[in-house]
């Protein structure tokens, strides 16, 4: 089953995909939101749909003790009406660090100054690290 993440931010959203196993999640895209815009759901819809997308893995934003935000709400509401477009399955992980990780892997992979510093590649990574602690987290409950 194909998996689609996603790091939903303000100012961009990170995209990754699942092999078609659900094993192993790859960076895929990061779409840049307008100020002011609504999110980009036709476009998500659209990705989602030729990827074979069966299911959605949303990082859900908690603060530093793990309660959830006005803009975890927001997040959560992106979730259902993407979903329901979709009609897939939907879940949320929580995405505390993810940026955090994303950027040190990014940093560390040895690419020019200039590629390791595009905020489009970080959230990428964050939405691959979203999606792959998803599925490592099902496969220990199978």
């Amino acid at each position: 089953m194909r998996v689609l993440g996603i790091d939903y931010g303000m100012r961009r959203i990170g995209l990754a995909l699942s092999d078609p196993t659900g094993t192993i999640a790859t960076p895929l895209d990061t779409l840049v939101r307008r100020r002011g815009k609504r999110p980009p759901l036709s476009k998500i819809e659209s990705i989602a749909i030729k990827a074979g997308a069966e299911h959605l893995v949303i990082g859900l934003p908690l603060n530093l003790k793990g309660n959830e935000t006005e803009w975890s709400e927001e997040v959560r509401d992106f979730g259902a009406r993407l979903a329901k477009r979709i009609n897939v399955q939907l879940s949320f992980v929580d995405e505390r660090m993810t940026s955090v990780l994303a950027e040190r892997t990014v940093r560390s992979i040895g690419l020019p100054k200039t590629k390791r510093e595009e905020k489009t590649r970080i959230d990428a990574a964050a939405a691959q690290l979203i999606l792959q602690k998803w599925l490592d987290l099902r496969k220990c409950t199978k």
